[in-house]
């Protein structure tokens, strides 16, 4: 198997019942199968003499023995100087004229091939064509450029070629992508032929050396499926025919043909910015030779309809992006109070930036769908890094097209899903009708490529469109925007927050001692004459006070937190515990806990750190047991823990015991102001790191306090 070839497809093949080998078709070389059809004949010229030519040249020329032949001596040399000089034009097929030969009036298509000059010899007629196609021609394009839509286009296309030509059958097929399968989605056809509107054909039906030829040639016509080949002599596999009119073709494309009733062909190419965006197909049941005028104005309209369809897409493009842009502006507005921005709030509308069968949203480990069947995909998914996006139309389960969007940290993405394609239509052909078969066995039918392609998109979504992958992108990119400008707009909030908490604890202390003052200074004033209420309140005064005093002493210490240059060093945890003690020691004798450090090292402020282990080993002295307990201090995983055996903290409540001010057991300590775990998670988010609490093994709480390694200011 070749890497175009995926196993799936396949497995596809072998599923559909045929023995047929699809990597003989994949690599023919159909470019060297040294022949051409029999209706016309080729000569290639080098160093001025005939090299190569068809064993039917002589007899369609009217000439005796060509080989090794001056080529003057057959057309003249003013006659060679223009059929030169056509050949260096890079027309393609259109390089083309006409050419008497004696009584024989003929049309000669010349290109370069390498080193030779090839010229193909097609019987011309005894009146010029061109009067009678142009205005058929010119009317059918005016018709043409006033579709609409690019299935009105396609629609006008297969009407007009099939008015031009005569087939009975022509369609447009438009490719799913470069590689991939494709759909018919216009028709002409005869009355009692079987209609194709609709169906899809699977990627293998037009292998990717048939689709490189199609990219470089507009046209390429079948006079007559049961042609006998003209062959090449000698050594006319050697020869690239690429870009040759009369090119034999490859018999396993015969069979199909034959296979399904068809005589005779014609292809013309559908190009996107030069790759193949799809193909008019046409058909005849009668062998059909279209002379070069003809080709050359269904040519023409191939690539007037190409141009009409891509302005016709970028339209359609630019008006869907244009309706995704409106839906972003209008999700970011829903938004933009939300800092950081949560899309996991409510994911609705996020199905109208990127057209999907569900949305989900995870953030922070938790993951919200507009679906119910969505469980398992979160799992399945690759989030690729920030500013890019991750697409697939291959997922197992409901929905195995996904395009994921970073946004955030820690996995945090929005992902688009679609459930596996429906394909409405199959072949209308009569199963109980016999399948012809040809030397290469029954694969190449209609039927076969049907059940092919049901069988290689079985649990495959549609693909993402550019335009898809686009809007993805810029809606990380606006929601990247907002991010910068909140996370801006913070940090002069918390910048103007901390100035606001100095000055207000600094200014609030002096007042606050004048009322603790004149409370004590009434006590001793009016000692012996107060009743005992009005004591009572005085010594209520006095303590309220020396507790509103604590406060404003936890919130000066939080606002300089923000202030304070850091300072990192290697520090020995047990003399870091040592000093901790010199403050925190009285309270844990008092409580009976006792401190082991480990022999352990961090990288860290020392003052701040001590302050973190101050604040914790109160902590742990505060909620102890009644009957004392243990604490340990060490570092794992880089990360500093101080493990103690006491109360505990209900799980749910976590989060909120490190918010400023914020105690859990406020029966378990009257003293004390509740800033102690927000000040240590201020120092760790100081340092790039961050704090949060854990079970100890047996009951207690472990506190971790990580510092990171950003740059420090």
């Amino acid at each position: 198997m070749t890497e175009w070839l995926p196993e799936r497809v396949a497995a596809a093949e072998r599923e559909s019942g045929t023995s047929f080998d699809l990597t003989a078709c994949v690599r023919e070389p159909i470019h060297r199968l040294g022949g051409v059809q029999s209706y016309g004949a080729l000569l290639a010229v080098e160093n001025d003499r005939v090299t190569v030519l068809s064993e039917n040249a002589a007899a369609v020329l009217g000439v005796g023995d060509l080989a090794g032949m001056p080529i003057d001596q057959l057309i003249g040399p003013q006659q060679r100087d223009l059929l030169w000089s056509l050949a260096d034009t890079d027309a393609g097929q259109t390089a083309m004229m006409p050419l008497e030969l004696g009584p024989r009036r003929f049309d000669v298509t010349v290109h370069r091939s390498g080193a030779r000059v090839v010229l193909e010899f097609e019987p011309g007629p005894d009146t010029p064509e061109f009067g009678n196609l142009y205005a058929p021609v010119r009317q059918a394009l005016a018709r043409l450029q006033r579709a609409g839509t690019v299935v009105e286009a396609c629609r006008a296309a297969v009407r007009e070629i099939r008015e031009l030509t005569g087939y009975d059958r022509v369609v447009a097929y438009r490719f799913e992508d470069a590689d991939g399968p494709g759909e018919v989605i216009a028709e002409e056809v005869a009355a009692d032929w079987e209609p194709w509107l609709g169906l899809w054909f699977p990627a293998t039906d037009i292998p990717p050396q048939a689709r490189r030829l199609y990219e470089r040639n507009w046209i390429r016509v079948i006079a007559d499926v049961d042609d006998a080949t003209a062959r090449l002599r000698p050594d006319g596999e050697a020869l690239d025919l690429s870009l040759s009119v009369l090119r034999t073709v490859s018999p396993f494309h015969l069979e199909y043909l034959r296979n399904i009733g068809v005589a005779s062909s014609m292809s013309v190419s559908l190009l996107d910015d030069g790759r193949l965006w799809g193909l008019i197909a046409c058909h005849g049941r009668e062998p059909r030779v279209l002379s070069p005028q003809t080709r050359a104005a269904c040519e023409f309209f191939g690539v007037a309809l190409s141009l009409h369809l891509a302005a016709l897409r970028e339209r359609d493009e630019s008006a869907a992006r244009e309706s995704s842009r409106t839906v972003i502006a209008r999700l970011l507005e829903r938004y933009s109070l939300d800092v950081p921005v949560r899309w996991s709030l409510d994911p609705a509308g996020l199905e109208q930036v990127v057209d999907c069968d569900a949305v989900l949203v995870r953030t922070d480990g938790i993951v919200v769908s507009s679906a119910d069947d969505t469980s398992d995909v979160a799992a399945q998914l690759t989030v690729p890094p920030a500013g890019e996006v991750w697409h697939t139309d291959r997922l197992p389960g409901p929905y195995p097209g996904a395009l994921v969007l970073p946004f955030g940290a820690d996995g945090d993405c929005i992902v688009w899903l679609r459930r596996e394609r429906s394909v409405p239509r199959r072949w209308a052909a009569d199963p109980r009708t016999p399948v012809m078969l040809g030397p290469h066995g029954e694969r190449l039918t209609p039927r076969g490529s049907t059940a092919v392609y049901l069988a290689s998109v079985r649990g495959r979504g549609m693909p993402w469109s550019t335009t898809d992958l686009a809007m993805a992108v810029e809606l990380g990119r606006a929601v990247t925007g907002v991010a910068v400008v909140h996370a801006r707009q913070l940090a002069e909030l918390n910048v103007d927050l901390d100035a606001f908490a100095h000055a207000a604890a600094h200014d609030l202390k002096e007042p606050l001692r004048g009322i603790a003052n004149t409370s004590t200074f009434i006590a001793e004033d009016a000692a012996g004459r107060l009743d005992d209420v009005t004591l009572r309140r005085l010594e209520s005064i006095q303590r309220l006070a020396t507790r509103m005093d604590s406060l404003l002493n936890a919130l000066l210490s939080y606002a300089r937190l923000g202030r304070t240059a850091l300072n990192v060093s290697s520090v020995r945890v047990p003399d870091a515990v040592e000093r901790a003690l010199d403050v925190a020691g009285p309270r844990l004798a008092e409580a009976a806990v006792t401190v082991t450090p480990r022999p352990d090292v961090l990288d860290a402020d020392p003052l701040l750190l001590d302050q973190v282990l101050v604040n914790l080993l109160v902590n742990a002295a505060k909620y102890a047991r009644p009957e004392g307990g243990h604490v340990e201090v060490g570092v794992a995983d880089g990360a500093l823990y101080v493990r103690d055996s006491g109360i505990g903290m209900p799980a749910h409540l976590r989060e909120q015991a490190f918010q400023l001010f914020r105690r859990l057991h406020p029966e378990a300590a009257r003293d004390g102001s509740g800033a102690g775990l927000a000040i240590v998670r201020r120092i760790a988010e100081r340092h790039g790191g961050h704090a949060w609490a854990d079970d100890s093994p047996g009951g207690g709480t472990t506190i971790w306090v990580t510092f990171g390694s950003r740059d420090r200011q």
